[in-house]
């Protein structure tokens, strides 16, 4: 199976240069293109009876190298790849739109989420480096996987920070698992109560670091946009919220892994992230846990660990049934911290109580991996 790998760059200051002219090409060319295929879809909703094709990437790449680039010659500066790649990212993106996946893609800003792609000659020539079209070797801080040509590679840049990602080909291996069967209950006060007892609490790294955060927007509020010291601000500012994420994925990088690599059989619930975060008291909380990001990391981990994951029904009432009888209390609301059975007389906690009666699912599964 195919896992990406990303790691940061080790630069000096040309290097940097390079970088961030490439990714100056790549959002040019993206947000030209961007622009003509807008006019050409306004032209074809005014005018339904003379209507123009809408083009491919291919296409696009035609009418760049005739059009832009004779007109800027910075372009010939940075690999062709460049541009070439940002024009297919946007004909994906329009192709997103035109089945009703995502919203219409949108200009790219200077200074954010900047990034390009390159392919060709490509070769990893030693723990540390990587060589990579036109800009040539760049190392690394990190040891790079051993024995792999990576097809392309894609460059992006947070905050004041250069990182290179591309995709290397794992074999699956089955690990030996300590437990047959598993559910695991997601929430807000902690990340996941696991059926055998265990509790793995959120990182809760937004809500650590808000108040500096704030600060530092505060600070950062009289600056004249564009100056020297805005942007240091700003660059502190991304740095804060690259170490907040990175804390985030970190804490779901562990608990994801422990489960893929103890459990054979692991139950989740099928969580409306995007419907709970309309809830605007508990929003912050529930993306500062990031439970989609859970979901995604357990999907592609049992399937490289040998187990199978198993996402139970949206309405099942998990925290509402009481696991040792089965006796269903409609009046439970979310404040109600622990589940009391009037039928059985069971007092259990109410996450533990949810990731039990997950574990003991046995309808028809909405989605089965691995």
């Amino acid at each position: 199976m195919l896992l990406g790998f990303k790691t940061e760059l080790k630069l000096n200051n040309k290097q940097r240069t390079m970088l961030a002219q490439h990714a100056g090409v790549a959002r040019h060319a993206y947000n030209w293109g961007l622009g003509l295929t807008k006019q050409i879809l306004d032209h074809n909703r005014d005018n339904p009876e003379e209507k123009i094709k809408f083009p491919s990437a291919i296409d696009l790449h035609k009418w760049l190298v005739a059009m832009v680039k004779p007109k800027n010659p910075w372009y010939y500066e940075s690999s062709k790849c460049a541009p070439q790649f940002a024009l297919r990212h946007l004909r994906a993106a329009w192709d997103d739109c035109f089945k009703k996946k995502k919203q219409p893609p949108r200009f790219k800003k200077k200074g954010k989420s900047d990034s390009f792609t390159l392919d060709g000659t490509i070769k990893v020539i030693d723990h540390f480096k990587i060589q990579v079209p036109k800009i040539g070797i760049l190392r690394t801080y990190e040891r790079l996987p051993q024995g792999y040509k990576p097809k392309n590679v894609t460059i992006s840049r947070k905050a004041d920070s250069w990182f290179i990602s591309y995709k290397i080909e794992i074999k699956p291996q089955a690990t030996i698992k300590a437990v047959a069967r598993v559910g695991v209950d997601l929430g807000i006060k902690t990340l996941a109560y696991l059926s055998t007892g265990i509790v793995f609490e959120g990182a809760k790294s937004y809500r650590k670091y808000e108040k500096k955060l704030a600060k530092l927007q505060w600070r950062n509020r009289n600056k004249v946009i564009g100056s020297a010291n805005w942007k240091k601000a700003q660059i502190k500012i991304a740095k804060l919220h690259r170490r907040i994420a990175n804390i985030r994925q970190d804490t779901l990088h562990k608990l994801t892994t422990y489960l893929a690599k103890n459990h054979s059989l692991i139950v989740i619930e099928d969580l409306n992230v995007s419907g709970m975060l309309k809830n605007g008291r508990l929003a912050k909380a529930i993306a500062d846990m990031g439970f989609h990001e859970f979901r995604r990391q357990l999907e592609y981990k049992c399937q490289l660990y040998g187990s199978k994951l198993i996402i139970a029904d949206r309405f099942f009432p998990s925290s509402k049934t009481c696991s040792n009888c089965g006796w269903y209390n409609p009046d439970l609301k979310l404040s109600d911290r622990w589940f009391c059975c009037v039928s059985c007389g069971s007092f259990i906690e109410r996450d533990w109580n949810a990731s039990i009666n997950l574990s003991r699912w046995s309808h028809r599964p909405t989605q089965a991996c691995g």
